[in-house]
């Protein structure tokens, strides 16, 4: 009960940070730009903008365009989690009652049923569904028309759609990982959000170990602003950040207990690689899809590990940087 409300708590407060407005998202700029041109068409030929794919790894703002997108456009925005979609009828409880212009957001786009994705194929591009009505022995189909309105699916695997899902989505946002300069931008928007402030060398700071990835900023800034309230202090300084950062274990380039777990074992158990992903989780017990969607993206970024067709399997700069962590703080791993 505890865990639950405290996750309730954060995903109170991840709402009360997500921007609605352009003028609240930072980074991305020209995703973000094409994105205006096509909502300010959309609005003066008086029409539902066309449907559009999000994709890219977690906590880069997904979630967060739709919202924009739904805010610019003064419409209204239905949340649909992919994984609960499991049949036809749940699908089309949703898209019987869309309203004209809506906002159909389906995170995690890629684990919805094959049967259910086609079923979305008229709905998306001809406005229609097709429901098949039993009554006793007998059946028809029934033809419902609905009003334009918007898909805007996220996915973080977007190799896992079928190419003719994919087709139905004119406009494709590909979100990559963010500057520096624009995670400052957001971690001060938040702070103030938040009622605190921050200097400019303390966002700098969260931002350098912040992975490029608006989500995880923001969640240090929560955890660095715990530690200046502890403190009775209205500001967040660079002392007090410092201080945060290393209590929490959050290293100079942003790795945490979990990645150096993944390295230690990806270096001594498994001598380097390669490994199968599945065998590399079991080893400290994590799900294989939080190492692969949350954990993995980055350090592929950062040239850490490599993926490849036999496995999982460090690299000579991962190595390195992990051997002289590693040394430095080896009783903390």
């Amino acid at each position: 009960m505890r865990n639950t409300l405290l996750n309730n708590h954060e995903e109170k407060v991840d709402s009360v940070l997500r921007p609605h407005a352009f003028k609240d998202f930072f980074g991305q700029n020209k995703e973000i730009e094409n994105l205006k041109v096509y909502l300010n068409a959309a609005k003066k030929r008086k029409e539902a903008l066309d449907h559009v794919l999000v994709y890219g790894p977690a906590g880069l703002g997904k979630t967060s365009i739709a919202y924009v997108i739904a805010g610019e456009s003064g419409q209204k925005l239905t949340y649909v989690n992919g994984p609960t979609i499991e049949s036809i009828a749940d699908m089309a409880s949703i898209l019987s009652s869309v309203e004209p212009g809506e906002i159909v957001f389906i995170d995690e786009i890629h684990r919805i049923p094959k049967v259910v994705e086609e079923f979305l194929y008229s709905a998306m591009e001809d406005f229609k569904i097709n429901l098949l009505i039993s009554h006793d022995k007998d059946s028809q189909n029934m033809e419902i028309n609905l009003p334009p309105f918007t898909v805007v699916g996220a996915t973080t695997k977007v190799s896992n759609l079928s190419w003719p899902l994919r087709q139905r989505f004119g406009i494709n946002i590909k979100l990559d990982f963010y500057k520096v300069e624009d995670l400052e931008q957001i971690i001060k928007r938040a702070a103030k959000v938040l009622g605190n402030k921050i200097d400019d060398e303390s966002a700098h700071e969260i931002a350098i170990r912040g992975r490029g990835t608006p989500r995880i900023v923001n969640r240090i800034l929560r955890r660095v602003r715990d530690f200046a309230t502890n403190e009775n202090k209205e500001k967040i300084s660079i002392e007090i950040t410092k201080q945060a950062l290393e209590r929490i274990g959050i290293d100079p380039i942003g790795l945490d207990e979990l990645d150096l777990s993944y390295l230690k074992q990806l270096i001594f158990r498994f001598n380097g690689g390669p490994v199968g992903l599945e065998t590399l989780a079991s080893t400290f017990e994590e799900d294989p899809n939080t190492l692969e969607e949350v954990l993995e993206p980055y350090l592929i970024k950062i040239g850490f590990i490599n993926r490849t067709p036999r496995g999982r399997e460090i690299t000579p700069k991962g190595k390195q940087y992990f051997t002289k962590y590693h040394q430095k703080k080896k009783d903390k791993i």
